[in-house]
This record gives structure tokens, C-alpha cells and sequence, in this order.
């Protein structure tokens, strides 16, 4: 007798901490709760690949997995939009001592 299908509890915390990273993102917070949806993404696909399909959810994890990635591609895109703005700033800005003219 083959047991009823049951929902990944990991599942809804990947599309959680996937849908908190995107939101989060762009403060370079989002890092950290993409990265664990990614990694509990990966152990939720190895438990359902062993339950022999017996585990649902495959669809939270693939939306949370997307989130995810979005959400880290977002953080990169920002911080180095905040890295060329702060060099832009650092350009403009005059460098060393000014003397005044004809001083040694």
C-alpha cells in the first residue's frame, strides 16, 4: 500500500526566504536569506527525489528558487551601482593640498 502525498514543509520556507531575499534585496540584506533558500531548495529537491514522488511542493520550490536568484542578481546589480556611484564621488572631489600660487 503506497502512502498519500504530502506536502515539503521546506518548500513554503524556500518561496518564504526567496520572496523575504527579493524584498530585501536591493539593502544587500537579501543576500543571506536567498542564499539559505537556495540551500534549503537543493535539500528539499533531494528529499522528494527520494520519496518517490510522495512529497508536493515541487512548484513552491521552483518559484522560491526563482526568487532567490533574483533576489541575489539584485543585490549584485546594486552594490555595484553603489561601488561606480562612490567612485564617481571620489573622482570629483579634488585631491591633496591646495597652496596658494607662487608658494613653495
Amino acid at each position: 500500500m503506497d502512502p498519500e502525498p504530502v506536502p515539503a514543509t521546506k518548500a513554503r520556507a524556500v518561496f518564504a526566504l526567496g520572496l523575504v531575499g527579493l524584498l530585501t534585496a536591493v539593502f544587500l540584506g537579501g543576500v543571506i536569506p536567498a542564499t539559505i533558500a537556495l540551500l534549503l531548495a537543493r535539500q528539499s529537491h533531494r528529499e522528494a527525489y527520494a520519496a518517490d514522488g510522495y512529497l508536493t511542493g515541487s512548484v513552491w520550490l521552483r518559484r522560491g528558487r526563482k526568487l532567490a536568484w533574483a533576489a541575489l542578481v539584485l543585490a549584485l546589480t546594486s552594490l555595484v551601482v553603489a561601488v561606480i556611484a562612490g567612485l564617481l564621488h571620489l573622482a570629483t572631489v579634488p585631491g591633496g593640498q591646495d597652496f596658494a600660487p607662487g608658494t613653495d
